[in-house]
């Protein structure tokens, strides 16, 4: 990658947050009004109603207006980080409730950092793009690929490895902006903990580099399991968000 991943993760959290990059360095807390912007992470084409992100820092905020007299004054004495913890969030969720809303889950997300050479023995296919298809409906791998084929975020290439002609783990990305992919990883009960996740985790993250384009890793705060994954292939904590969904 020629430019910075953060440059680039700045980049593309402005558009989804209605702000400038360098509004995830500042050191206050920032609000803004949602927007749909070409080129942001299609997850709905509706406009969020509350998104919040940081990388460890400050606070930005994107939240619809009924919200903003609300936040302004809860938000200005506040270290941004700080506002992702329970305590916190319980009068942030209060409010939402108000207009029929619910806090989501946070989503803690990976860059990655260091390069990693794959380490594994089982043998491995490759799938791009149409050939993914044949696999939406297989319920063995909800993590790796979509249910189905999905526009806003296609699955762009998938990586499987096999025991005996069978495939026993499956890494796969879907492009969720342009150039931006999120890895998936699927690994069968029977194979876990041999390392497969993190090889193949691997395998994809740098095929994904060899195109120029930002592989990226999410999980829950709790999965322990997945952040090890995340560890193990390079990866290393970027950011934290957390949204709201309707009731």
């Amino acid at each position: 990658m020629n430019e910075n991943p953060k440059d680039r993760l700045h980049a593309l959290l402005a558009l989804e947050y209605n702000c400038t990059p360098e509004d995830f360095s500042r050191k206050e807390n920032v609000l803004t009004l949602p927007a749909l912007r070409e080129g942001r992470r299609r997850y709905s084409d509706e406009p969020y109603f509350f998104h919040m992100a940081t990388e460890g820092n400050n606070a930005v905020i994107t939240a619809h207006e009924c919200l903003h007299a609300f936040l302004r004054e809860y938000i200005r004495d506040k270290k941004g980080h700080w506002l992702f913890e329970l305590p916190n969030l319980r009068p942030i969720e209060a409010q939402i409730n108000r207009f029929g809303y619910a806090l989501s889950g946070t989503f803690h997300m990976f860059l990655p950092v260091f390069p990693v050479v794959p380490k594994g023995d089982f043998p491995v296919q490759w799938f791009y793009d149409s050939e993914i298809h044949a696999f939406y409906g297989d319920a063995r791998f909800p993590n790796a690929i979509a249910p189905s084929f999905h526009p806003n975020r296609p699955d762009r290439i998938v990586v499987c490895a096999c025991d005996n002609g069978s495939i026993i783990g499956m890494a796969g990305c879907s492009e969720d902006a342009p150039g931006w992919m999120q890895i998936g990883i699927d690994v069968l009960e029977p194979y876990r903990s041999q390392g497969i996740g993190s090889y193949l985790v691997s395998l994809l993250k740098n095929r994904i580099l060899e195109h120029g384009w930002i592989p990226f890793y999410g999980t829950g705060v709790s999965n322990y399991h997945s952040w090890n994954i995340a560890l193990n292939c390079g990866f290393r904590p970027a950011w934290v968000e957390i949204g709201a969904r309707k009731l």
